[in-house]
């Protein structure tokens, strides 16, 4: 196998500090310069739609839940802070694919809905979008695939249970 950047930055840490435990870095070094890498790639199905990945989570998000969310229920499904959300909220309203619906007895609260359009892109880009993601991990075959997804996943709860984030 050959090296990558990370193990190349190992070295230079361990030639100056020999005993320095660099296994955390490993690691993490690793997720971090994958996920910058993928965010590189800029999801060229969604770039071609004129999304990006923050719209389409939040797009996904209404529909996979299959009901109307309000902007806080968005923030959390998406890990997105609330200014955000409201930013592309409005952009994507601005485009016809969401709608706001004010509730009857209170209102404060709103809630975003898909509009026809928008169904429709979300069920047109996924499949795209999946066969997408699914070439940028061709070098891996599916039992690595399998393994790296488990293991990520058994660090995911660990990190969601001790750091916090979206405790379901």
């Amino acid at each position: 196998m050959s090296d990558d950047i990370v193990a190349s930055v190992v070295r230079q840490w361990q030639a100056v500090s020999p005993g320095l435990d660099t296994g955390p870095m490993e690691l993490i070094g690793r997720i971090n310069r994958c996920a910058a890498l993928l965010q590189q790639a800029e999801d060229a199905p969604l770039r071609a739609a004129g999304l990006n990945r923050a719209e389409f989570d939040l797009l996904g998000a209404v529909r996979r839940t299959g009901r109307e969310l309000t902007p806080g229920e968005l923030a959390r499904e998406t890990f997105s802070s609330g200014a955000a959300v409201t930013k592309r909220l409005r952009a994507l309203q601005e485009r016809g694919l969401v709608e706001r619906r004010g509730d009857d007895r209170d209102r404060r609260v709103t809630y975003v809905g898909l509009t026809e359009e928008g169904r429709g892109l979300v069920d047109r880009l996924l499949p795209q979008q999946l066969a997408y993601e699914r070439s940028v991990l061709a070098g891996l075959d599916e039992p690595a695939r399998d393994r790296l997804s488990a293991q990520l996943s058994e660090l995911l709860v660990q990190l969601e249970g001790r750091l916090g984030g979206a405790g379901r």
